[in-house]
């Protein structure tokens, strides 16, 4: 019999949708996936190469828990340089960056305590507040405002049971990009009553209007804030596993901690290699985020052109967010299109209670894809 508290633990709406999409294409059924949060990249073939000889030169075993150091400086550079968050390569410890939300979940939060998070927001966000006993508390969003919660919102939402704040800013599902002014509020929130923050950036660099701004680079938040990122969206590395955490060094023992009765150390090799995309060209990463910015608008042009559905512009990540007026649940238009357009998207449902009534489509696909399957989603949606 399995635990209590993985029963009560949400399945991942976009794992299951990717899983029944691959099981109809070894089916032989032809199916256009707007479902993954994944870049149809490469990897950029420098990042490649530097891992390649990471492997001759027989690089091949264990790390210190924390990472390499040319890597920890490497990202200490770059955050100080890019979000303008003050730290040193103490300040960094080297981890998938999936695997870190489960370890400060872990680390920091007990039976009883209460974690805020905007809705809708990523659904494993929910998941690992649950696993550590928690209970997440949602702030619903709303379309008309881009999905951005204020610092009013979020006020509305806080006890005396408050412990942490999770931000994911490029937003996954909805590309929203969080203002300056309104991350400012924010902090000043969590200073006064005395709320961490868990600030999850992957999405930092695919980024297409506004400006990207760390909570954590505000006076008196980088002592409560874990910031999160990685190589996996930006550089086209989803299978690499590979991102790290931003913190005092306080709360980088805490969390190594747990890392090393875990996975004890990332992949040697792949550090080596992450050094190399941090500081090498960053061209190739460049033109990917111009490609999906004319996918981006692509999508938007062809999915606003659909009777009876809305979709803000995203600012930033690679995902549209349709609000659609069928009398349907996301779950069940998520199965209609799959079987009648031979189209996956993800139910909003999947990202919060607010997701209903939403879908979420990934537009990191060929634009071939984009028109073909939006095309058959429009003629799907018009015999609803």
């Amino acid at each position: 019999m399995v635990s209590k508290r993985l029963m009560d633990v949400p399945e991942s709406g976009t794992v299951a949708i990717a899983n029944l999409v691959s099981q109809l294409k070894h089916d032989g059924v032809e199916i256009i996936s707007f479902s993954m949060g994944e870049p149809d990249f490469d990897t950029p073939d420098n990042i490649k190469q530097a891992c390649v000889k990471s492997l001759n030169d027989g690089f091949t075993h264990y790390t210190p828990s924390t990472g390499i150091p040319e890597l920890r400086k490497a990202i200490a550079e770059k955050t100080t340089r890019d979000n303008k968050i003050k730290c040193a390569a103490k300040n960094v410890l080297v981890t998938p960056t999936k695997h870190a939300l489960f370890m400060i979940a872990l680390a920091y939060l007990d039976p009883g305590d209460e974690v805020i998070l905007p809705d809708p927001a990523w659904v494993s966000y929910e998941a690992v507040i649950r696993l550590a006993g928690a209970k997440p508390v949602y702030v619903p969003t709303r379309f008309e405002d881009n999905f951005c919660m204020s610092a009013d919102m979020m006020a509305s939402a806080v006890t005396k049971n408050t412990k942490m704040l999770i931000l994911n800013s490029p937003s996954n599902p909805t590309g929203s990009v969080m203002p300056r002014d309104t991350l400012k509020g924010i902090a000043d929130l969590c200073i006064d009553k005395n709320i961490q923050v868990m600030s999850d950036e992957i999405y930092e660099h695919i980024i297409y209007e506004g400006e990207h701004v760390s909570i954590g680079s505000f006076d008196g938040m980088f002592d409560r804030t874990l910031t999160l990122s990685g190589l996996s969206k930006s550089y086209a590395m989803t299978g690499w596993r590979l991102g790290w955490m931003v913190a005092p060094e306080k709360d980088i023992a805490a969390v190594n901690k747990l890392q090393t009765h875990s996975i004890t150390c990332c992949t040697s090799f792949a550090q080596t290699a992450a050094v190399e995309a941090l500081r090498g060209t960053q061209e190739p990463k460049l033109k990917m985020v111009a490609e999906f910015r004319k996918r981006r608008d692509l999508a938007l042009d062809l999915i606003r052109d659909i009777k009876g559905v809305e979709c803000n512009r995203p600012e930033g990540a690679f995902y549209l967010f349709p609000k659609y007026n069928r009398k349907i649940t996301s779950d069940d238009l998520a199965v209609y299109l799959m079987k009648d357009a031979h189209v996956a998207i993800t139910p909003g449902r999947s990202f919060g209670p607010a997701g209903e009534g939403f879908f979420r489509l990934s537009y990191a696909t060929s634009e071939e894809n984009i028109i073909a399957g939006i095309d058959a989603v429009k003629k799907s949606l018009l015999k609803l």
